[in-house]
C-alpha cells in the first residue's frame, strides 16, 4: 500500500511537541504541504523550521485555541495561501487531572474551553474550505479516557468523551459533503511524558519497576510509539479510507477497561515504595 499525500493541505493543531510534532513530521515526510500551530511560537517556529526541509510547504503561526477569531485568522490565511485546506489534524489539548473534591466548575469549563471547544473552532473554520472543494478528511486525537470513563481525572473523562461524541455526530452529517470524520483515541503514547512520570516517582524507584507497574494495564506489554499513531492517521487522510467516517479507534494496545484500574495501580504502587523506603531508613 502505497500512501501518497504530496501536495495535500494539512493543518495540525497542538504540533509543537509530542503526537502533534509527530503527525505533522509524518505529513511532511509524505510531501504534504503543512500548516502547523502552538500557543508558543518559538516553539512552533522551531519545529516549522525542522519541517521545511521536508515538507512541500510550510506554515507555523502561534494561535490560541480559545480565541476564535484567531483561529478562524490562522484557517484564512492557510487556505489563501494554498487555495484550500483538505485535512485538519485536531489534536491540541492536554490532559488534566482532578476529582469531585479538588476540582471547581470553573477548572472543568476552562479545560473544556481549550479541548471540547478549541476542536470544535478549528472544525467550523475548516468545513466551508473543505464544502467548497468537496473534500475533506478531519481526524480528532482523543484519549481512551474519553470512551471508557476513569475514576479520577474528570475534566478529561468529560471533555474527551465530549470530543469523541462531536466527531462521531460529524461523522454523519458531513459525509454528504466528501467530508470524513473519524476520531483516534490515544494509550499510553510515549513521547517523553512518561519520563516525567517516572521522575515524579521520587528516588529509590527504577525505571524498570515504574514501566513494570504501568504495563500490567496494557494488553500488548508496551508503550505506544508515535510511529503507531501517525500511520493511521495517514491511512485516514488518504483515499484509502474513503468509506471511513464517524469511526472511533482506539489506538491503547488492547487496553479498555483496564484504564479504569491504573489510578490504583499507581496509588498502591507509590505506597509500597514510600514503605520500601521507611524499611530502608530502618535498618
Amino acid at each position: 500500500m502505497n500512501i501518497d499525500l504530496k501536495g495535500k493541505r494539512v493543518i495540525v493543531t497542538g504540533a509543537s511537541r509530542g503526537i502533534g510534532r509527530a503527525i505533522a513530521t509524518a505529513f511532511a515526510n509524505d510531501g504534504a504541504k503543512v500548516a502547523i500551530c502552538s500557543r508558543n511560537f518559538a516553539d512552533i517556529a522551531k519545529v516549522g523550521e525542522a519541517l521545511a526541509e521536508r515538507a512541500d510547504a510550510v506554515i507555523a503561526r502561534a494561535v490560541d485555541v480559545t480565541d476564535s477569531h484567531n483561529v478562524r485568522t490562522f484557517v484564512a490565511e492557510v487556505a489563501e495561501a494554498w487555495g484550500g485546506v483538505d485535512v485538519l489534524v485536531n489534536n491540541a489539548g492536554q490532559g488534566k487531572g482532578g476529582d469531585l473534591d479538588t476540582l471547581t466548575p470553573e477548572d472543568i469549563l476552562e479545560h473544556a474551553n481549550v479541548l471540547q471547544m478549541g476542536h470544535f473552532r478549528f472544525t467550523q473554520a475548516v468545513v466551508p474550505h473543505m464544502r467548497k472543494q468537496r473534500w475533506g478528511r478531519i481526524i480528532e486525537i482523543n484519549a481512551l479516557a474519553g470512551t471508557i470513563p476513569t475514576p479520577e481525572g474528570i475534566p478529561s473523562v468529560i471533555n474527551r468523551a465530549s470530543c469523541i461524541a462531536l466527531s462521531r455526530s460529524l461523522g454523519m452529517s458531513l459525509p454528504k459533503d466528501n467530508i470524513l470524520v473519524n476520531t483516534l483515541n490515544m494509550g499510553w503514547i510515549d513521547t517523553g511524558q512518561w519520563d516525567r512520570h517516572f521522575k515524579e516517582m521520587g528516588e529509590g524507584v527504577t525505571r524498570q519497576e515504574f514501566d513494570a507497574m504501568v504495563m500490567k494495564v496494557v494488553p500488548a506489554g508496551r508503550y505506544g510509539k508515535p510511529e503507531d499513531v501517525t500511520g493511521m492517521v495517514l491511512f485516514l487522510a488518504s483515499e484509502y479510507a474513503s468509506f471511513i467516517s464517524g469511526a472511533s479507534i482506539d489506538i491503547a494496545g488492547g487496553m479498555g477497561g483496564q484504564i479504569a484500574y491504573y489510578p490504583t495501580l499507581k496509588r498502591d504502587f507509590a505506597e509500597s515504595i514510600r514503605q520500601r523506603r521507611e524499611m530502608q531508613s530502618s535498618i
